[in-house]
């Protein structure tokens, strides 16, 4: 079955009406960060969206601001505190390096204002448990985007997952090659909070985490060597093996932001055959390969923000379950975390051992 969508990102005026004043039963959200996620996703999804309205966007960079409050019609803050006042915002969309999220999450959280944001939840562990901890007591509701979970490929791999007989290895792989690993925020540790495991990685933890759970242990290797003339300690490359207990199923996930071509994939292989999902189809093979069922579906990423954006606005109003909320994305930073210590130690570590009385 193939599902084609054809998508234009490039966005319109159409009337002289501003779109921040267009429908008033719309939950009304500002943008944090116009960067290329948001210009390429977030932008076009809002678009889309039958629950949600732009209202603003905040951005430090003038030039920016001013072309793109043009564009979309719409006011621009450089200050976040000047945009809550003035549009008082059902929800915000924030999209920045990792470093600026802690201090943005409590503006909005002390403003009682909904956060939907960009992966990973927090630099580290200790943020992570801060954020879940603020967004608790304020009773804000916050979710991570992870569009992976709103497009139907990734959620029929569930459904095939059950026909392949009993399981036994986890393969997953996402390399893409950046010319220079150590430019930019994403490549010092203090700013993005590592490389590519907690950046482009944390959407394969996901992955694993929603198909199988968290698990048991885990060890890893990693490395910031693909440009040895270069400094920088974000790990540009990472080998991951873990296991899970219960299941006896085990396996590994290659990193990369420094390997050609760009691949992305993850497969389950049982006793009766395998699933791979990748980022446009999934496939069900026989043991011996076989293909017993497929399903294609390009361009489909802007549709799967879209849902997304209202799926959270369903969320804000009781009537969907928070899926990415700060306690559920503990089990990431735990992954995540267990990986740094394993690399270091050298050792399996455990990350339920880290997630203690949250897990």
């Amino acid at each position: 079955m193939l599902l084609s969508l054809s998508i234009n990102t490039d966005i319109h005026v159409r009337d002289k009406i501003p779109k921040y004043m267009a429908n008033q039963k719309k939950k009304r959200t500002i943008i944090i960060g116009i960067g290329k996620q948001t210009i390429e996703d977030h932008l076009p999804a809002l678009e889309s969206s039958r629950n949600a309205q732009l209202i603003g966007i905040v951005d430090k960079e003038k030039s920016k601001l001013q072309h793109w409050s043009k564009k979309l019609n719409v006011p621009g803050y450089a200050s976040i505190s000047d945009a809550i006042n003035a549009t008082r915002p059902d929800f915000a969309i924030v999209v920045v390096p990792h470093d600026q999220y802690f201090d943005i999450i409590k503006k909005l959280v002390k403003s009682k204002i909904h956060i939907l944001k960009e992966k990973p939840l927090a630099l580290n562990y200790k943020e992570a448990v801060e954020i879940y901890k603020m967004t608790q007591r304020a009773n804000v509701q916050l979710m991570v985007t992870l569009q992976r979970r709103f497009n139907p490929i990734f959620s029929t791999f569930q459904q095939l997952m059950h026909q392949i007989g009993k399981h036994f290895l986890v393969e997953a792989k996402y390399t893409i090659f950046v010319n220079d690993p150590s430019e930019g925020w994403r490549g010092h540790k203090s700013r993005a909070g590592g490389g590519c495991i907690i950046d482009m990685g944390y959407h394969l933890i996901d992955l694993l985490i929603w198909y199988f759970g968290l698990p048991n242990a885990i060890y890893a290797e990693f490395s910031s060597s693909a440009r040895p003339k270069k400094r920088y300690d974000a790990e540009d490359t990472a080998v991951i093996t873990f296991r899970y207990n219960k299941s006896g199923t085990y396996g590994s996930m290659i990193l990369s932001r420094y390997i050609w071509p760009k691949t992305e994939y993850l497969k389950l292989i049982g006793s009766n055959g395998t699933v791979e999902v990748k980022r446009g189809s999934l496939t069900r093979t026989s043991k011996t390969g076989e293909v017993l069922e497929q399903l294609t579906r390009e361009k489909s990423w802007t549709a799967a923000a879209t849902q997304q954006i209202d799926y959270f606005c369903e969320m804000i109003d009781g009537k969907k379950k928070n899926i990415g909320s700060p306690k559920y994305h503990l089990q990431h930073m735990a992954f995540i975390e267990a990986c740094y210590r394993s690399q270091k130690s050298k050792t399996l570590i455990d990350p339920y051992k880290i997630l203690g009385k949250h897990a």
